[in-house]
């Protein structure tokens, strides 16, 4: 458990570095600051702990086995009549303890995760000061708008705005203003207390951009003509401005594993997925815990049946390598078929049972070694 501990450790260092940089780059730009970084890696860890354990319980398995192997313990217990199936338990047991951690992550923390995740990127999204109140230098938050602000009072007004938009190929429109604030509209009250709004107008609920002693020059490219509109006040709609995508319902990795299994005809239309996608994704979080108990399985049974050698037992370990891969490989091709058809959802577990089935195979060939012998003197 403590060589476990380690190599996940190191592992969801790796995955982790990988993925703060992607989110270090997006969130930066967008303004944000150091604490909402902290909170989006950390909303990302129990993925990455649940994708990481299995490789760590076969890392683990295998370091103790050779270390057991290399300092000739293993033979010790052999020599004294534990049998392969026997030294076995302890591994067996590791792996289910493994299992039961990836069982809670996958099936509570990481749908948990995603959820809080997703409701982060929207309010993020949704905030217009990160993007747009900058002082001090010339912002383009989409194309053909230009933006500037000389200063934010500590009142949150914005002074000297110059705001240019040449988006429209006929004219092109410049705005400046001493001063402005954004606001967002509070919707109708009808809208508040779910009455019906038809007899009045929708009232946009985007954030505006309200400018005070201004004015408005709008240059027509045919003719060459300027025109020059002073104001009072005036409302200009930023939110064309912002990309802001409105979050309709929870996607597939959101849901709760009983949601995912009963595929209710709500939860489908809410996630715009499939019955298989749903199957796929269900039974996923399923079999995830198996492939632990067979990683840790298959990592002592291959180097089990190299016995005490003082050339190691590299040949051991890359096997169980060799298979890893394999019945991983098999996993995705599986998966990706019970996508296309949800009533092949069996197909899940076949791959971490074949890798069980394997190990047991490697522990049975280790308590016969003559198995061995005789295959190559056949091939001799």
């Amino acid at each position: 458990m403590v060589l476990f501990g380690l190599f996940s450790l190191i592992l969801v260092m790796v995955y982790w570095v990988n993925r703060a940089v992607i989110l270090f780059d997006q969130l930066i730009a967008d303004g944000q600051s150091a604490m909402v970084f902290v909170e989006f890696t950390a909303l990302t860890l129990p993925n990455v702990i649940r994708l990481v354990l299995p490789l760590s319980a076969f890392a683990a398995a295998v370091y103790v086995t050779n270390r057991l192997s290399s300092e000739s313990e293993l033979v010790v217990m052999q020599a004294t009549g534990f049998s392969s199936f026997r030294l076995a338990r302890p591994v067996l047991v590791f792996g289910c303890l493994v299992a039961l951690l990836i069982a809670v992550l996958s099936n509570f923390l990481v749908p948990l995760a995603a959820q809080q995740l997703a409701d982060r990127r929207t309010e993020i999204a949704e905030n217009v000061t990160a993007r747009l109140l900058t002082e001090g230098s010339f912002l383009h938050p989409a194309d053909g708008i230009a933006f500037y602000i000389r200063e934010i009072s500590p009142r949150g007004e914005l002074r000297d705005i110059f705001l240019s938009d040449v988006r429209n190929p006929a004219e092109r429109t410049v705005y400046t203003a001493r001063k402005a604030l954004l606001v967002r509209p509070s919707p109708p009250p009808e809208a508040q207390t779910g009455a019906s709004a038809d007899s009045h107008d929708a009232v946009p609920a985007g954030p505006k951009l309200v400018m005070f002693d201004g004015m408005a020059q709008i240059l027509r490219v045919a003719d060459q003509s300027l025109s020059v509109t002073p104001f009072t006040d005036f409302t200009y709609d930023i939110s064309s401005l912002i990309n802001i995508a409105p979050r309709l319902g929870r996607t597939v990795d959101e849901l709760s594993t009983v949601e995912l299994l009963t595929a209710s005809p709500t939860a489908l239309k809410e996630t715009g997925a499939t019955r298989a996608m749903f199957m796929a994704k269900g039974n996923e979080r399923l079999s995830q815990p198996l492939f632990a108990v067979m990683a840790a399985l298959l990592g002592f049974s291959a180097l089990l049946i190299g016995g005490f050698s003082r050339f190691g037992v590299w040949r051991q370990t890359l096997l169980a390598v060799v298979v890893l891969i394999i019945v991983k490989s098999l996993d995705n091709l599986f998966t990706g078929m019970i996508r296309v058809n949800g009533d092949v959802w069996p197909l899940a577990y076949l791959p971490p049972l074949l890798g069980m089935g394997i190990a047991l195979a490697l522990l049975y060939v280790s308590e016969h070694p003559a198995l061995l012998h005789r295959r190559s003197e056949v091939a001799a």
